[in-house]
């Protein structure tokens, strides 16, 4: 597996995981006025999530 496959693995699984200890401590989010409902961060564990799993299987 290459450097930048590990990187991303990486990454992209530690957004998974910021996204899910946001929805489970229930920590509030705002940008600018715009108070980030939590519904994203179910999205932002999904997707990081999925992509982060591809990599994996397709690196083995």
């Amino acid at each position: 597996m290459k450097t930048g496959s590990k990187l991303a693995i990486f990454l992209l699984a530690l957004v998974a995981v910021a996204h899910l200890l946001r929805l489970i401590y229930g920590i509030s989010i705002t940008v600018g006025e715009w108070v980030v409902p939590q519904w994203v961060s179910a999205l932002g564990i999904i997707a990081p999530g999925v992509i982060a799993g591809l990599l994996w299987q397709e690196s083995k």
